[in-house]
């Protein structure tokens, strides 16, 4: 099929109406041309070469430790706390979310930037930034002349037929979606966010989502990236089954390192992108940026960073799948490893990868599996001698977190001795329960089976 004859005129009408600055437009734009012309985004495997030789963050000599607490004052936190955690249920930014010892996640967040001394900056969306500037102000942080946070743009669902503006005037919000987090670079240039850092003399940033509680500013890891020079350095882990449809780390023919998420993998290669053995790392999501070589390669490129395209073929209305095709164009802040000459990825600990994306996660979160240390880490309790138990709760009655606190009003129960449980059915926890080896627990469908305060399982 021919494609279309590029028009985005009617894009950018839309977006200027919606108060969108220029460069975002230009960048929007930017990835609407390649879209036009038939690019798919995708990365084939033949392009792509396994990661290899990548240093080890427990390896790294202690005595860096020294060389990064000497750069935290030039150092900020930054979290991607765009997110309403719609999948849990939530209708508020899902940073608002209590998660551990009666605080929520953003509640960590900043007694952690507080115990590093850094300053914390949100990047927000047009639906979190009220309610999360609000909570953040309880806190009291030092007012450092820093912006608290920045928004993330929008931009508009393009048909799959015909490539033009999706509108849905019954709810007009639909219309448009959010560009991904590889938008935190733009957006930090058109908030003006990254010019005042760099003029207050800040010169690294440690990037992370705010529902990963394992990302915390390590001493050890910001020498490492100071006194290495690379202008970004990425966290990656290595990789479980429940990691099989997480971006994964790879090479490209020139040697570049490349992150290459699941929408980006033709169809016929899944099989490889899902081969733990040859492709080991997955990306965290976590990145340290140097604030100083961001500015640059903007300036260059006269703002448009130019990230590989993500294509994400979806209805336009999530809830309706009669609904229109649409595309949605969106980049990954992680992918600008390969655009960064020098760029470096960092193997390190799984407990440095801790998000919460479904209620099982916060269930063992919650739990004494793990502690809240005095300087706001949530560690795994070394009381714990197994690996993170496996939960899987009945999707039916456990989904939302109202669920799931309904059915465990006294809190969760007692995992630290548990491998696996297997939750199916209505079942409602008592206080104090305590749970060890693996545990499967089923209640007839239509009744509800109540665990007994105490009880051991």
């Amino acid at each position: 099929m021919t494609p279309p004859a590029v028009d985005f005129e009617p894009f950018e009408r839309l977006m200027t109406g919606e108060g969108l600055p220029p460069i975002a437009i230009r960048t929007f734009a930017h990835y609407y041309a390649q879209l036009a012309a038939g690019h798919t985004g995708l990365l084939p495997e033949a392009e792509l070469e396994p990661a290899t030789g990548i240093p080890d963050a427990d390896a790294l000599d202690p005595a860096l430790a020294a060389a990064g607490r000497r750069e935290l004052s030039r150092t900020v936190m930054l979290k991607l706390n765009g997110g309403l955690g719609t999948g849990m249920g939530l209708e508020r930014a899902k940073s608002l979310l209590v998660v551990k010892d009666g605080l929520t996640f953003l509640d960590i967040i900043a007694g952690q930037a507080a115990a590093a001394g850094v300053p914390l900056i949100l990047m927000n969306s047009f639906s979190t930034r009220g309610d999360s500037l609000a909570r953040l102000a309880a806190h009291r942080l030092p007012d450092r002349g820093l912006p608290a946070d920045f928004l993330q743009h929008k931009v508009p669902k393009i048909l799959v037929e015909g490539l033009r503006p999706a509108a849905w005037p019954r709810e007009p919000a639909l219309a448009w979606c959010p560009p991904g987090h590889g938008d935190l670079y733009t957006a930090l240039q058109t908030s003006g966010a990254l010019k005042r850092l760099l003029a207050a003399g800040y010169r690294y940033a440690f990037v992370s989502n705010a529902d990963n509680l394992g990302a915390t500013i390590d001493p050890v890891i910001l020498g490492h990236v100071a006194t290495g020079g690379a202008p970004l350095v990425m966290e990656v882990a290595d990789r479980t089954p429940a990691d099989r449809k997480g971006g994964h780390l790879a090479r490209d023919r020139d040697g570049r390192l490349v992150l290459r998420e699941l929408a980006q993998c033709p169809p016929a290669d899944e099989a490889f992108f899902q081969d733990l053995r040859r492709h080991r790392y997955f990306n965290t999501n976590t990145l340290w940026l140097d604030l100083k070589a961001v500015d640059d390669v903007l300036r260059r490129q006269d703002g448009i960073l130019g990230l590989p395209m993500i294509r994400n073929r979806k209805t336009l209305d999530p809830r309706d799948p009669g609904s229109p095709a649409v595309y949605q164009l969106e980049t990954a802040m992680g992918a600008a490893i390969t655009l960064f000459p020098g760029a470096a990825a960092l193997r390190v600990p799984r407990a440095r990868f801790a998000p919460i994306k479904h209620t099982s996660d916060l269930l063992v979160v919650r739990s004494d599996c793990y502690l809240l240390e005095p300087d706001y880490r949530v560690v795994p309790n070394p009381a714990r001698t197994l690996p993170p138990p496996v939960v899987e709760l009945d999707p039916a009655h456990y989904r939302f977190v109202d669920d799931l606190e309904r059915r465990f009003p006294a809190g969760a129960p007692s995992l630290i001795g548990c491998r696996r449980l297997v939750v199916r059915g209505d079942i409602r926890f008592g206080h104090g329960v305590v749970l060890k080896g693996e545990v499967e627990l089923t209640a007839a469908p239509g009744t509800v089976r109540e665990i007994p305060d105490n009880s051991y399982l």
